[in-house]
């Protein structure tokens, strides 16, 4: 993909929307840190990049923690000397915490608590260190992770569907403020993307609704996600700001 040589991108998540994205930004010239809190997940979306051509760090960090956020941010600079990406695609999904993801009624406070610490908190914190120094360096590109959760109205998954909502007026706000400062923001909306993790959450009958409502063929790959976000931080989608790119086979449809 043409627009991605020499850009230095952060990611805070790993896993596989984060591994195929990496491909392809490696394999585009870019350069990546990745923080994850499991150090193998943030050493197999570094190892991608690295394979695909690029260059990568992999690092463990938690996105609700401001000093750890903030320590990748200083050590990307320190290591490249600026960031003109940001991709936020860390969520709250163990199946431990999504078990407790339930309705208005019997959702774990906790558990909410903690969505809301990730999911959304998460996100600012990244902004919050990153976007100075990609002011600084001339501006830059930001993708935020949502979920067409946000549309669907689910019965449960209350916490991830509700932060996940507001990271879509996250983005417009940067979008807006920061446009004059040559910052884009958009918002990466998956459908259902069959990674290692959703296939641990997800059980088979309820795979096979889903499908069954798409207009599409098949679920989603990871690199149907990947493509995307590459594109959107590559200078091929420089007039493209304040958008939700719904990449989900066609569940949702809207303007």
């Amino acid at each position: 993909m043409e627009g991605l040589k020499d850009k230095v991108v952060v990611f805070a998540g790993a896993g596989g929307i984060a591994t195929a994205t990496a491909r392809f930004l490696g394999a585009g010239g870019a350069t990546i840190v990745v923080s994850d809190v499991v150090e193998a997940s943030a050493e197999a979306t570094a190892r991608a990049a690295r394979d695909a051509g690029g260059e990568a760090i992999a690092m463990v960090a938690d996105i609700s923690s401001e000093a750890q956020v903030n320590a990748q941010i200083e050590r990307t600079v320190k290591e490249y000397g600026r960031i003109d990406g940001l991709f936020n695609v860390a969520a709250n999904i163990h199946p431990d915490e999504v078990a407790k993801d339930t309705d208005a009624i019997d959702i774990d406070l906790a558990a909410w608590q903690r969505t809301i610490d990730v999911n959304l908190t998460g996100y600012l914190l990244t902004l919050k260190a990153a976007l100075p120094h990609m002011i600084a360096g001339g501006g830059g590109s930001v993708v935020n992770t949502i979920s067409n959760a946000v549309y669907a109205g689910m019965p449960d998954k209350l916490a991830y569907s509700v932060t996940k909502a507001g990271i879509t007026a996250l983005t417009r706000h940067v979008a807006r403020r920061y446009g004059k400062d040559r910052v884009r923001a958009n918002s990466l909306s998956p459908g259902l993307v069959l990674t290692e993790q959703t296939k641990l959450n997800l059980p088979q009958d309820f795979r096979d609704m889903i499908l069954t409502s798409t207009p599409s063929w098949r679920h989603g790959d990871a690199a149907d996600l990947g493509a995307t976000a590459a594109f959107l931080f590559s200078d091929l989608s420089a007039w493209t700001t304040g958008q939700v790119f719904c990449v989900d086979g066609g569940t949702t449809m809207r303007a």
